[in-house]
């Protein structure tokens, strides 16, 4: 696009307050110019994730005027300087990105991911932060070997329903907690072992009838606070808490010596970012991911398409847990 001649017409979300979905909102806006080492995207699809909610409620900080989303996909429509590598026409994805509610989102070259010829956006959109985020979980906070005993919380949400099959392809036994039949179904379908309803059954007892007392080797747990210390008890000597989400609000402080107490535990926060901050490692994680897909051994499900403009109503939806698999806003 020659800046000089041709004004760029786009929309996107802006928040301009703390607060509910209410905040999110449609406005006009205007590109600036083009910083060297950034590519001008027109996007594709954004994906919605819980961290778009965090920095909407001030749970994450940010500073306004702020348009959320983070990840997507798009066709490259301009390249600044120092973008060796990319080109116009370039499709890519991103799991990193800043202001990616957006009709155009300017993005850091080194943040993005060609896209394969075989690969729709819509499909590359939908497994770069949270598809990434669960092979991370597996292979690097706890790696899963043959036979481990893992309990992954949310079973059908957008992570979880990853994190089942690559644990399976890892030959873990695989517990996982759902909200409703329909979402037992989608755990099921995608590989979990054992399906568990917490509205039904406490899901703590129904993993120690299953398994016995204290069996897990790791707990995998994107929900946060509802489900902290009941995941702690279920965990064996030496296993690992990995608390990676906070959908149920942020786990309260706890002690040290609780760890100690319940079997010399291991407790670890991680995120994505600090594991995809080498441009090697966002690459090696997304090819993976992309090679699964292609393989037919990762099934990535887009549950909903929400148009960008109503955002808000998209968070209202995955805040009431009414959403499974990967959610994208469409422009």
């Amino acid at each position: 696009i020659d800046s000089d001649r041709e004004q760029i017409s786009m929309k996107q979300i802006v928040i301009n307050e703390t607060g509910g979905p209410e905040v999110l909102s449609w406005q006009e806006a205007t590109p600036g110019p083009l910083a060297g080492g950034a590519l001008r995207i027109r996007l594709g699809a954004a994906g919605l994730n819980f961290i778009d909610t965090y920095h909407r409620t001030g749970l994450y900080p940010v500073s306004f005027p702020f348009v959320p989303g983070i990840e997507g996909s798009g066709t490259v429509e301009a390249a600044g300087d120092d973008t060796e590598g990319f080109e116009v026409g370039d499709r890519v994805a991103w799991a990193n990105g800043p202001g990616s509610y957006s009709e155009v989102v300017d993005l850091a070259a080194e943040a993005a991911v060609k896209v394969p010829d075989d690969l729709d956006l819509d499909s590359a959109a939908a497994v770069m932060l949270q598809g990434m985020t669960a092979h991370y979980l597996c292979a690097d906070t706890y790696p899963l070997a043959a036979g481990d005993k893992c309990l992954i919380h949310a079973g059908a949400g957008g992570v979880g329903l990853l994190l089942i099959q690559l644990a399976k392809l890892r030959g873990a036994e695989v517990f996982a907690t759902v909200g409703s039949a329909d979402k037992a179904a989608l755990a099921a379908g995608a590989g979990a072992d054992h399906v568990i309803d917490y509205n039904e059954v406490d899901f703590g007892e129904a993993v120690e009838a299953i398994a016995g007392p204290k069996p897990l080797h790791v707990v995998y747990d994107g929900v946060g606070k509802s489900v902290f210390m009941k995941s702690l008890d279920l965990l064996r000597p030496r296993g690992m808490m990995v608390t990676f989400g906070n959908a149920s609000g942020p786990v309260d402080p706890i002690s040290p010596l609780e760890l100690s107490r319940r079997g010399s535990l291991f407790l670890t926060r991680p995120t994505l970012f600090h594991h995809i901050a080498d441009r090697a490692d966002l690459l090696r994680r997304a090819n993976y991911l992309f090679a699964w897909m292609a393989s037919g051994d990762l099934d990535v499900r887009i549950g909903h398409r929400i148009p960008l403009r109503d955002a808000g109503e998209a968070h209202r939806m995955l805040e009431a847990r009414q959403t499974t698999g990967k959610v994208l806003l469409i422009p």
